[in-house]
């Protein structure tokens, strides 16, 4: 029996070649998609691996990263692969967030960078990791694995213990039932212990950790507060295991406050117009 031409096609058919699907991601989301494969350990990825990534078919990838490329979110760089493009982190740039926090930090990052000659980290927390958005080095500083703009797990690092210890308790308690994410990087952590770790940072005033990789460091972390005594973000020192972490707690935590008054001192000033 012969079909009706004119009769729609059922909503879950396959729509037919250049067609848009009826249910389908916008562009917009699969662009963003695009742009999420990338990471600070996969800074470049051919054509197919970032299909196969994102699971946007081949074809839609190319002409959505070719559209990325003319605006200058991505590049591709000699061996043909994608990259990110410096268009998008020129606009990144701009984040409120992060824009007046690293202009506000960086005389205070220089400083204890002069005293400590090791590498001082400036992190921001986004859901379950926190977001390293400046990092200074000395030149005989050691490996380590974060550099700007990359993700860090909480538990397992300076700062991502102090932004976790003040975030608020259902944010916590999602991060402390998530086995998964203890076992992304370094070994999983016991709930109770956490809290219990958790707990001293917020009495103390500063976090402690020790990594063994890249190679075996120690990391000092205090909090960062603006005008309202939120922590918005927190600032570390990585030096390697064995250094005298008890003669860089009072640097850090005296950095970090220093850095406060700043965020609240603006935050003043911007009222007061």
């Amino acid at each position: 029996m012969s079909t009706n031409p004119s009769r729609p096609a059922p909503a879950d058919a396959a729509p037919g070649r250049g067609r848009r699907p009826a249910h389908g991601d916008p562009v917009v989301e699969r662009a963003f998609a695009l742009l999420g494969a990338f990471s600070a350990h996969r800074r470049s990825i051919g054509l197919g691996e970032l299909s196969r990534l994102t699971g946007i078919p081949k074809s839609s990838t190319l002409r959505l990263a070719r559209t990325l490329v003319k605006l200058g979110v991505l590049e591709r760089s000699e061996e043909g692969d994608f990259v990110i493009g410096l268009r998008l982190w020129e606009i990144a740039l701009l984040t409120p967030q992060v824009h007046g926090l690293r202009r506000a930090a960086m005389p205070y990052m220089e400083d204890l960078n002069q005293i400590t000659r090791q590498h001082v980290l400036l992190a921001v927390r986004e859901g379950h990791e926190a977001v390293l958005v400046e990092r200074l080095s000395a030149h005989t500083a050691g490996p380590v694995l974060y550099e700007i703009g990359g993700r860090l797990p909480l538990h397992t690092t300076g700062v991502g213990m102090v932004l976790l210890a003040h975030a608020d308790f259902g944010d916590q308690h999602a991060y402390l039932t998530d086995a998964a994410l203890h076992a992304a990087d370094g070994p999983p952590a016991a709930p109770n212990d956490l809290r219990r770790d958790l707990a001293a940072v917020r009495r103390d005033g500063y976090a402690v950790v020790t990594r063994a990789t890249p190679a075996p460091v120690v990391s000092v972390a205090a909090p960062v507060r603006d005008a309202d005594d939120a922590v918005v973000a927190a600032l570390s020192v990585v030096v390697p295991q064995g250094e005298d972490v008890r003669a860089l707690t009072p640097a850090v935590r005296a950095t970090a406050r220093a850095l406060s008054r700043v965020l609240d001192s603006r935050r003043g000033a911007a009222r007061a117009r």
